[in-house]
């Protein structure tokens, strides 16, 4: 949604993202004018994994230090309908793993979304790969989303809707059922912020969300314990985890690539320490608040994503896999 998303920046806050520092680097292949997921590789050093948002072909495309592309990998006999997230993971037996997340829902109108499982390829050249699939069902009816997470211990795997307001986080089962055999019913467990557009597993646990602007660290789902400003963007859409620092992209042509490090960890809460909340405390995050600018921003948001909508050619279709 390029410009129902633009104006979400330009009205709820781009004003609080912070200068960009140098980037790390800068995605060069038009192919990937819509880069919307990212993942660094678990086997080739200073290599990425990104993908483009929509397509008529389910790929994947890895990036190196240059930002040119040096393999396109395409899943087998999947026709995606709007692909949003791509997260790392591992196998049992320790295989580096790729999820692709085909959970894009503008019109909240799929009965399920979809999400693809592969091992990352050993070698960096253009191939296709055998994906197992996975349909999540939300337990309170469609949901647009963009953030899918996969915990680095357990292999459980995660989903944070995009929306305005009343956006949340979503478990899956511990053992996912394969499209063929059925589905899987997902678990809402915590609120989230509105407008996440990406989100990764620490290595300890711990994970982040990302809005157009803004960097979220949870302890656990459900417990924030840091936050933090982000470079400015032309449309953030994607983060990963790089040892000790954060990646962070964007759509857009010859889109940047930063480096970032995790935010401080939010003060103390006042009930703990003992010492008296302050009025700015006790105010409800923005995105809760119910003031009229918000409410309008809101209304403009929503009128411009339908406007955008309307022209779009839509694809009344579910995951086809041949």
């Amino acid at each position: 949604m390029p410009v129902a998303s633009a104006a979400a920046v330009l009205l709820l806050g781009a004003s609080l993202a912070v200068a960009a520092p140098e980037p790390l680097l800068r995605i060069q292949d038009p192919a990937l004018l819509e880069s919307s997921g990212l993942a660094v590789s678990a086997l080739h050093d200073g290599v990425l994994w990104t993908h483009a948002d929509g397509g008529s072909v389910a790929e994947v495309r890895a990036v190196d230090r240059s930002g040119a592309t040096v393999a396109v990998v395409t899943l087998a006999g999947v026709d995606p309908y709007d692909p949003e997230a791509l997260a790392p993971g591992r196998a049992p037996d320790g295989t580096p793993q790729l999820w692709l997340a085909d959970i894009g829902d503008n019109l909240a109108e799929r009965a399920d979304v979809s999400v693809f499982r592969f091992d990352e390829p050993r070698a960096l050249t253009d191939g296709t790969v055998t994906a197992t699939w996975f349909r999540f069902t939300f337990p309170d009816g469609p949901h647009d989303a963009e953030a899918l997470l996969v915990h680095p211990r357990t292999g459980r795997v995660f989903v944070a809707t995009k929306q305005v307001s009343g956006a949340g986080l979503y478990r899956a089962p511990r053992e996912l059922v394969p499209a063929g055999a059925g589905g899987n019913r997902l678990e809402r467990v915590a609120d989230v912020p509105s407008f996440v557009t990406d989100g990764t597993f620490l290595r300890d646990g711990r994970f982040v969300l990302r809005t157009y602007t803004s960097l979220y660290v949870y302890e656990r789902p459900g417990q924030q314990v840091a936050t933090g400003p982000l470079p400015a963007q032309p449309q953030g859409e994607s983060i990963a985890v790089d040892g000790k620092r954060l990646l962070v992209g964007s759509e857009g042509v010859n889109s940047a690539v930063y480096a970032v490090r995790l935010p401080a960890p939010d003060p103390a809460d006042p009930a703990v320490t003992g010492n008296p909340p302050s009025d700015e405390s006790r105010r409800e995050p923005w995105w809760r608040e119910g003031r009229l600018a918000v409410r309008f921003a809101a209304a403009v948001i929503a009128l411009v994503g339908i406007a955008l909508l309307l022209r779009r050619r839509h694809r009344p279709r579910t995951n086809v896999v041949r």
